[in-house]
């Protein structure tokens, strides 16, 4: 079912399935807890490992995960599904990232449910997949009751995606060179600013996917915020994921390669005074 955008689907999906409680994971888009609320539904941040989430609703699980850029095994999602079914729980898999693999190769949620997508859905961008954020345009799939179920609401609610999207969601889908030349190219700027990040004191953790590189230097993230901040770096502190990015940062690749370059020698020049 193509949606309008991945973010409001996030935000909106704990409504439109009428939850009344959502985990989601500990350090985690927060978009995720910004829909329970909207929901009115009770919320848990939960661990990777489901052998102590709380019974919900609606379970959310992102890989690669924004901000860390994990990348979740085969076991960690065989273990999810084993969960949700045995505690009839919604599973919802948030897949933006998912073509944006590097020292880790990314899987998609289905592939783990046996042919049996009951209460299983996937989600999936096409804002990262193929830089088309002010397109809006993105997609669910996976258990075709649960997506009649949203499309009965939806009939009333609105939220349907123009047909001139919809055509170039289709045209961007069925096209893999340009998702491969944009994957190198973030990798490239990983490859790059890493070393830089590293020299400076800073443990890179995960990050084997995604946009993005999730740091720390054991210290509070505004004060590394700050120290690259007076460097002309920006990046975010990790408290806005959760308590326990509070010693983090998420640094994105987004800028142009140009200014991941310049970015990595203000570092170095910085460290050797």
């Amino acid at each position: 079912m193509p949606v309008i955008g991945s973010k409001e689907l996030v935000a909106w999906l704990p409504t439109l399935l009428r939850s009344k409680s959502v985990n989601f994971p500990e350090i985690a888009y927060p978009t995720y807890r910004v829909g329970a609320i909207l929901a009115g539904a009770s919320e848990a941040a939960v661990a990777i490992s489901p052998e102590h989430w709380p019974p919900a609703d609606l379970t959310w699980v992102n890989s690669p995960a924004n901000p860390t850029g994990r990348v979740h095994s085969d076991q960690e999602y065989l273990s999810a599904i084993e969960w949700a079914r045995a505690n009839n729980s919604i599973l919802v898999s948030d897949e933006c990232y998912l073509e944006f693999g590097d020292s880790s190769t990314p899987t998609s949620i289905l592939q783990y449910a046996n042919g049996n997508n009951q209460n299983i859905l996937a989600v999936h961008s096409l804002s990262k997949r193929s830089s088309m954020a002010g397109y809006r345009g993105a997609f669910l799939i996976g258990d075709k009751d649960l997506i009649a179920r949203i499309r009965e609401v939806r009939k009333h609610a609105g939220m349907m995606v123009p047909l001139p999207i919809q055509k170039a969601m289709t045209i961007a889908l069925s096209d893999e060179t340009h998702v491969a030349e944009q994957r190198a190219r973030y990798n490239a700027r990983r490859a790059k600013l890493v070393p830089a990040l590293k020299a400076a004191g800073f443990q890179v953790e995960y990050s084997n996917a995604g946009l993005y590189i999730w740091c720390t230097r054991k210290e509070s993230d505004w004060d590394s915020v700050s120290w690259l901040a007076n460097l002309g770096i920006l990046a975010t502190p990790g408290n806005f994921y959760g308590d326990l990015g509070k010693s983090h940062i998420r640094i994105a690749m987004t800028a142009t390669d140009l200014q991941i370059t310049e970015a990595a020698a203000r570092i170095i020049t910085a460290i050797k005074g």
